[in-house]
């Protein structure tokens, strides 16, 4: 008989129960050979956008979720896991799969406390070759020797970190993020009911989407002056919360009933509004500490079957080359001229729905993503 593999995956992003997807999919993916089980905080506060949460198991989790103390957590550089994760730690898994950075502090108690005979893998996404200051730099350093592997979720990164010390040396996998296919797809009567609750007819000009934090690095100044800038016929709805949302409801008024501005909503609200929207523009602009690192709206546009016209920012050009449209940052007159184009070309914009529809299902289904970090784990599990 075939022994069972046991898996332990940490991460603070896991005390939010829909970010738990990816464990419960690899849970589902390796029911006949993995036992997964999931840490989280019991509670973590977050800081700019981030709401505090605390830890609630969600009804028939395929995992087992265990939740362990966590101090600090206002700054993820600096919060820590209570000694309760040590003694987790401390039994006998087949391979510890760690959602933290490896130069935070809470990368640093996991390489610590995790046993020389448990592979540990790390999940990164540094996209920037930063220097940083101690303890930082000697945790990663420290985290690193200690892996057995990385997983990243784009080319930007990977470019990035085999420049570093240690990354090069270990086995590495790249691995997007996941859409979930069945909650995020079209759905025509969905997307009318939207409308209507917005106050707007269901036949009337396209609807022009964002869909993200409304901060500047996400490109909302270059939208709101493409939008202005472009004579055919269009409607915009801006679904998110930041610094920029005052400037963005001023510049909203001045156009009465042709923009709406919704913060506040929840992740599992999403696809009704992506339902509603014609168009989903993703504007990011690269700024010295910070570029796009993935664009999880990308792929829930892409299953949603709503066209995408994004920046070349970062990964976005991996991810929407191909399938949807990908603009200069700075080019503003090619902003403009493609979302007027897309706007007058409903066949353009059938035929990219399309695209990314079936993107969707071949490369970004959680199911999908769950079966590549199985693979990738076996190669490593004893």
């Amino acid at each position: 008989m075939k022994v069972r593999r046991k898996l332990l995956t940490i991460g603070h992003s896991y005390v939010v129960g829909v970010n738990r997807r990816l464990a419960d999919e690899m849970a589902i993916a390796g029911a006949s050979t993995w036992d997964v089980t999931v840490v989280a905080p019991t509670y973590f506060h977050g800081s700019n956008d981030l709401r505090p949460v605390h830890l609630a198991p969600r009804r028939a989790e395929p995992v087992d979720l265990v939740g362990v103390p966590a101090y600090f957590t206002r700054v993820v550089h600096g919060f820590v896991y209570g000694p309760e994760l040590a003694s987790l730690l401390g039994r006998d898994w087949s391979l510890v799969h760690c959602w933290e950075e490896p130069y935070i502090l809470a990368g640093g108690q996991v390489a610590w406390w995790t046993p020389k005979r448990s592979p540990l893998v790390f999940r990164t996404a540094q996209n920037l070759n930063k220097r940083y200051p101690p303890p930082f730099s000697w945790i990663e350093r420290y985290a690193i020797g200690k892996a057995a592997g990385w997983i990243c979720c784009g080319n930007t990164v990977v470019n990035i970190l085999k420049q570093r010390a240690g990354y090069s040396m270990l086995p590495m996998a790249q691995i997007p993020l996941g859409v979930d296919v069945e909650a995020c797809r079209p759905d025509r009567a969905l997307g009318d009911s939207t409308l209507e609750k917005l106050g707007w007819d269901r036949v009337g000009a396209p609807v022009v989407g964002y869909l993200g934090r409304l901060s500047p690095e996400k490109g909302i100044d270059l939208l709101m002056a493409t939008l202005d800038s472009i004579d055919a016929p269009w409607r915009a709805l801006f679904v998110g919360a930041g610094v920029l949302e005052g400037k963005l409801r001023s510049w909203a008024s001045r156009h009465g009933d042709r923009v709406r501005v919704c913060s506040g909503v929840k992740h599992d609200e999403v696809p009704q509004y992506l339902s509603a929207m014609d168009v989903m523009c993703a504007p990011s602009q690269t700024m010295p500490n910070w570029r796009e690192q993935f664009g999880r709206m990308l792929i829930e546009a892409f299953a949603a079957g709503v066209p995408v016209i994004a920046s070349d920012s970062g990964e976005i050009p991996f991810i929407v080359r191909g399938v949807g449209v990908v603009v200069g940052e700075k080019d503003t007159a090619g902003w403009r001229a493609a979302l007027a184009d897309l706007l007058e070309s409903p066949g353009r914009r059938a035929e990219m729905s399309a695209c990314g529809i079936e993107a969707a299902a071949e490369r970004y289904a959680w199911p999908v993503v769950a079966r590549q970090y199985l693979e990738f784990f076996e190669r490593l599990a004893p």
